[in-house]
């Protein structure tokens, strides 16, 4: 898994988790979810994400998107 999808599926289990959260607990956890889309939204205009400086420091191999 390269670095772009490690990414990518990090941002959509985080959707997910915060769609669950709110469903299951309490509708404030779509928060999270409202917080990982607008993440993913910086991070096409910008460059900058923190989840890939994250995966890149595990040692994840580098993609096209992230570098």
């Amino acid at each position: 898994m390269n670095l772009d999808r490690a990414v990518l599926a990090f941002a959509g289990l985080v959707v997910l988790v915060g769609l669950a959260l709110a469903w299951f607990v309490n509708p404030w956890w779509l928060a999270l979810s409202a917080f990982a889309g607008l993440n993913m939204i910086q991070a096409a205009i910008t460059g900058f994400c923190p989840a890939a400086m994250i995966f890149r420091k595990l040692g994840v191999p580098p993609g096209e998107a992230f570098r």
